[in-house]
Parts: C-alpha cells; structure tokens; sequence
C-alpha cells in the first residue's frame, strides 16, 4: 500500500514518519520530496529517508531525468514511489507551493 502525505515543514515530516513506523513502514520505503533538491536532499539525510534512486525507478528512468525538467524529474520519481501519474502532477503542485510531500510505501 502506497501512502501520500502533505507537510509543511521537517518538522511535520519527522512526526508523520515516526507514525508511520509505528504503522510498520521501514524509513528504507519512505521518501521525502521537496521542489528544490538540496532541500529534499538536506531533509533525507537529516531524517535517515532514502531519495527515490535507480533501484525504484529502474536505469532508463534514472538516467532520463538528469536531463529533463526538476518538475518531470519529480512526477516521474513520484510515480515510481507509487503514485498514478494525476497523483504525481497534483503532488507536484504542492511542492511548487514550497510543502513537502511524503510517500511511504511497503
């Protein structure tokens, strides 16, 4: 089951997550995005999540992204977390709006 969440800050994220263990999620399977990309890097690390790599997204993906748009790269990591494609562009609005968006998925 693949679970969509919306915050405001890595604040927000960090109780989200932790309720999200507790609902048997493993941080491997959570994953943090925020529209600029040292941001959602930054809060990764600092919250022990994984970015959405070659092993969700698969090698052809991967390497197409490093040469589109951060908008498509984020829809398109989005979706190989779990998200339909509408999901995807809808989430993508609300990290234009400066949220984060969560994907947790087992």
């Amino acid at each position: 089951m693949t679970v969509k969440l919306t915050v405001e800050n890595a604040v927000q994220a960090k109780q989200e997550i932790e309720k999200l263990e507790t609902q048997g999620y493993s941080r491997d399977n959570i994953h943090i995005f925020a529209h600029f990309k040292e941001r959602s890097d930054d809060i990764n690390d600092a919250l022990d999540t994984k970015n959405v790599g070659m092993k969700e997204q698969g090698f052809l993906d991967s390497m197409k992204n490093m040469f589109v748009s951060r908008g498509d790269e984020l829809r398109s990591k989005m979706q190989a977390a779990g998200l339909t494609e509408a999901e995807a562009d809808a989430a993508e609005k609300e990290l234009d709006q400066g949220k984060l968006v969560l994907i947790a998925h087992q």
